[in-house]
């Protein structure tokens, strides 16, 4: 479905439609005035005596050195395979069309001095799924994602590889087989294309929403935790999060709250326990969880202006003139991507310390040794809790800040740079590790409930419990349990199971909430 884009105006809930391939993104037309004022304005300067950076000199360093009008072309088609050092696994699908989406987005903000031309191409690879392939790795996150953004670049201008039908193939031969021809850049339209933070802010957004789905699993497999170790919901009073303010916490304990309604363990427990405080991993929920909802709202919101902004240098203001600048500084989503990284460490974190009550019979009430019905014969979950608790020190040690580093490249011109690029490409591994712990709590939670028989959950959780049984049985004796495991993380990232949740309970904790 064909979606329309007004650049500067363009939505998350737009953005996530496009990472999650439900639109095809195509530029609002209103924009191309603004789009064709700016290349007659660079057109001007071609033809004029004036040194303009990027447009008839060279780059970065080597911006003193004049080039003639004749040799333009050259320089542009030279900069992009020059530029194009990206290293390592190429980055998914859905990455690369929203790093496209972005470009034109940018581009679409009548700045950069490019022709409507330009555009056209890319918003045609977008329409027929002519995705370039781009290394993941070789951008600093300043000067523009360089050599990410060259690698999408140089497809348009039939180099490097694409993805088409499937099939890998060379640039030429997927233009052809789309029908798309290749562009030949102009002054100043190579530059614009590379000077950006497209790569970054599509890595973060690819981050941020894995992250928030992790956090509305965690959400689930929480409350199925709680209500196995047959906690209290007292904590989850809406009073007690009115009173301290945070809306992330107010917001988090709703759901919860809402979760476990009507459950008869949890009726079980008001009469029958004498304990008189649950452990921080269960009552400290909300705020924990809502803390973590609060970093993401505000990664939402610095990352929705970043996807809206004109991040490439020199601009063509709107007085005409042509000032270099340096919007193509990615610091604000490195920033995010930190951001996004800390949330996703502790959401994993406090999943996996829920894990370990879960298996320990000293703080379980009553459930048998790692949630085995014959513990001894059986280890039951005993190793994937281990498993949860490596994932869990992997993503503390991949959380460290990415925004505090920095390196001076190219002979020292660039001498601070954001480290924004791989600051949010970690986020894919992060999330990739937290959906495997929530998919071992979901499941070490559902063991739980179902070794509460003949008690019964809450109707909200009882339907995603069995939502969860769909998918793997109930343990027994001990079974092969990497497939279960798998099968429970695969729950929790295509998002089956946060699918499975009434909205009126997940609409609470939506990312553009209370921005």
């Amino acid at each position: 479905m064909l979606n329309t884009l007004v650049p500067g105006q363009v939505s998350l809930e737009t953005l996530q439609a496009v990472y999650d391939g439900r639109i095809i993104p195509k530029l609002d037309t209103v924009c191309m005035d603004k789009v064709e004022q700016s290349a007659r304005r660079i057109a001007e300067i071609l033809s004029g005596n004036e040194a303009h950076y990027g447009i008839n000199t060279g780059f970065g360093k080597l911006a003193s050195v004049r080039i003639p009008t004749e040799d333009v072309e050259t320089l542009q088609r030279n900069l992009i395979l020059s530029h194009c050092c990206g290293v390592g696994t190429p980055l998914p699908d859905n990455v690369v069309r929203l790093i496209m989406t972005l470009k034109l987005i940018s581009l679409g903000r009548g700045a950069s001095g490019v022709r409507p031309q330009v555009i056209k191409v890319l918003a045609a690879m977008l329409e027929k799924n002519l995705l370039p392939i781009i290394p993941g790795q070789g951008s600093v996150g300043a000067s523009g994602d360089l050599a990410p953004l060259a690698h999408m670049t140089a497809a348009m201008i039939g180099e490097g590889m694409v993805k088409f039908d499937g099939d890998i193939l060379p640039a030429t031969i997927g233009l052809a087989k789309s029908g798309i021809q290749p562009i030949v850049l102009a002054a100043k339209e190579g530059l614009a294309m590379i000077n950006g933070t497209q790569t970054s802010t599509a890595l973060a957004l690819a981050g941020l929403f894995r992250a928030h789905r992790g956090l509305a699993a965690s959400l689930i497999s929480g409350a199925l935790s709680t209500d196995a170790a047959m906690g209290s919901t007292s904590p989850f009073s809406h009073e007690i999060h009115a009173l301290r303010g945070h809306a992330g916490q107010a917001d988090t304990a709703s759901v919860l709250r809402a979760l476990m309604e009507g459950s008869a363990i949890r009726e079980s427990h008001a009469k029958n326990d004498d304990r008189v405080q649950d452990p921080y991993c269960l009552r400290c929920q909300p705020q924990v969880a809502g803390a973590c909802l609060d970093l993401l709202r505000q990664a939402a919101h610095t990352l929705t202006i970043e996807a809206n902004a004109a991040t490439d240098n020199p601009l063509v203001l709107s007085d005409g003139s042509v000032v270099s600048g340096g919007n193509f500084h990615a610091e604000p989503v490195a920033f995010a991507a930190d951001q996004i990284a800390i949330a996703v460490c502790e959401i994993g974190a406090i999943a996996q310390r829920r894990i370990a009550l879960l298996v320990d019979p000293t703080l379980s009430y009553g459930l048998p040794a790692f949630l085995t019905p014959r513990p001894g014969l059986n280890s039951g979950f005993m190793i994937a809790e281990v498993t949860s608790a490596a994932l869990m020190s992997e993503n503390k040690q991949m959380s460290h800040p990415a925004s505090v580093d920095s390196t001076p490249t190219s002979a020292n011109q660039e001498d601070h740079v954001s480290m924004a690029c791989h600051g949010a490409r970690r986020l894919i591994q992060m999330t990739s590790n937290l959906f495997a712990i929530i998919g071992i709590e979901t499941l070490s939670a559902a063991q739980g409930i179902d070794l509460r028989a003949p008690l019964k959950t809450s109707p909200a959780l009882a339907s995603l419990h069995d939502v969860v049984r769909s998918a793997v049985p109930m343990l027994g004796d001990d079974r092969y349990m990497a497939d279960d495991l798998h099968m429970a993380a695969d729950l929790v990232e295509s998002g089956r199971l946060v699918a499975a949740t009434p909205a009126t309970i997940t609409a609470e904790i939506a990312l553009c909430a209370r921005l």
